[in-house]
């Protein structure tokens, strides 16, 4: 385990070069590959030589018994021990396994920050008519508008055969989300001391993109529409926004509009995109830091490096249960190691740099994608100088009702401050759902300001 393993796996992904986008373009005669040596999503079935990461076997085909819709998923793998724990003493032995981001917590938190590494489990699964359309998407699925569209594809991944860095992150964009989603992301940006508000965040998701029967001319350019209102603290109580997002943000970049309860008026926010600060953060997530990335590309350039096997935060059911009280969690420069859950897996590795001319506040970011889900797991974010400044996981589960790999929770770690926000905080509230119906009418200017007056 200590020694190296990265294994670029040129049949799957191989490489490609900083963009000028390599248009791989659709793949019908490895179609074949996705019922033999490959997953339906696209990753390598079989497990590594050493035995550490086993085959996948179709993931999480149902609930535990005792399961209830609605309830907080329990987990499935609760007999599970720690097989050992990486800390401060020990990290440089598995360096090679972990992001630069990992090591600088180990570095900046000696005392308190450590990593309990389990059995790993390929536990991702995703509804069978998402295979199906992912079968499809790879005889038809093309990047176009220099990887910022695509064409050609509906409801599962758009690229089961990546071959550079920009389908690998629509692989992301695209993981299929449900029709109908309501959560509670719920946030506490968490001061050095391990004090914290909680921000309340009812939000909304309809996903058009997986409505079955839609096409890309059938969504108008339109992914989703997103909806969120904060509930709490009083202060900030009744504010709401509403984005659209789109596939193709070249064509039609993403639109998004804000309810003022004081001023009782709705105003558009063209802001919400990029480094912008997301809502409530004190400055601590980004809003291209939403479900670890989300929008336009084009202010970077990306960088498909490869593959390799590292660790990860995964099968996060501790952090997502109802028994997890939030403020036994919450602690001074990191949620509490107790609760979390690491295993080894393979990653595909995403490097992004800042284009010349652009502005962002991070010059490079690298991003670490789950191989069987496209979810990304890990991002290393950089300063302006070029040294890490600040550090993101998205502690993930199979929501097996649907069933989906996504994040339960994510932290977000300012390195040199000692702060960090934690989103997706939902132990005590309604578990988040993924094909509650929804009215598409309720998503437009009008209906947001008829929605905040309520």
């Amino acid at each position: 385990m200590k020694s190296l393993t990265r294994t670029l796996i040129t049949g799957l992904t191989g490489l490609s070069m900083a963009m000028t986008v390599a248009y791989a373009g659709p793949k019908p005669d490895e179609i074949d590959r996705l019922s033999n040596d490959l997953t339906p999503m696209g990753s390598v079935r079989a497990g590594n030589e050493a035995g550490t990461i086993p085959a996948w076997t179709g993931g999480i085909t149902k609930p535990p018994a005792g399961y209830q819709p609605g309830d907080h998923h329990p987990d499935p793998f609760a007999d599970d021990k720690v097989l050992f724990t990486i800390d401060s003493s020990n990290f440089k032995d598995y360096q090679d396994q972990l992001s630069v981001g990992q090591i600088a917590m180990f570095e900046r938190y000696p005392d308190t920050f450590k990593m309990p590494v389990y059995t790993t489990r390929r536990s991702a699964s995703f509804p069978e008519q998402v295979y199906e359309k992912t079968i499809e998407n790879g005889k038809t699925g093309t990047l176009v508008a220099n990887g910022e569209g695509v064409e050609n594809v509906a409801i599962g991944f758009p690229f089961p055969f990546p071959e550079n860095a920009y389908e690998l992150m629509f692989n992301h964009k695209l993981k299929y989300k449900g029709t109908g989603g309501v959560r509670y992301n719920n946030q506490a940006a968490v001061t050095t001391g391990g004090n914290y508000t909680l921000v309340r965040l009812r939000e909304e998701l309809y996903g058009k993109y997986y409505v079955p029967g839609n096409t890309i001319d059938d969504i108008d350019n339109i992914l989703l529409y997103f909806y969120q209102v904060v509930e709490a603290p009083a202060r900030l109580a009744g504010e709401i926004l509403l984005v659209y997002e789109t596939m193709n943000q070249t064509e039609s970049p993403r639109k998004a509009w804000i309810y003022n309860p004081g001023q009782r008026r709705v105003r558009r926010a063209p802001n919400v995109a990029y480094d912008n600060p997301g809502t409530a953060s004190d400055g601590l997530r980004t809003s291209d830091m939403i479900d670890m990335f989300n929008g336009a590309m084009d202010r970077f350039t990306w960088e498909f490096v490869g593959t390799k096997e590292m660790y990860v935060p995964y099968n996060s059911y501790k952090a997502h249960s109802s028994d997890s009280m939030i403020g036994d969690m919450i602690k001074p420069g990191h949620l509490d190691p107790s609760y979390m859950r690491y295993e080894l897996h393979r990653v595909h590795v995403v490097d992004a740099k800042l284009r010349e001319g652009f502005r962002h506040i991070n010059s490079r970011r690298t991003f670490y994608l789950d191989e069987d889900s496209y979810q990304i797991l890990l991002i290393d974010h950089y300063d302006s100088r070029g040294d890490i400044w600040r550090f993101s996981e998205a502690h993930s589960i199979n929501y097996y009702d649907v069933p989906t790999f996504w994040s339960t929770i994510e932290s977000h770690h300012d390195l040199q401050s000692g702060r960090y926000i934690a989103v997706g905080l939902d132990n005590q509230d309604q578990v988040n759902t993924f094909n509650t119906p929804l009215d598409e009418s309720n998503y437009s200017p009008s209906a947001l300001r008829k929605r905040g007056r309520r």
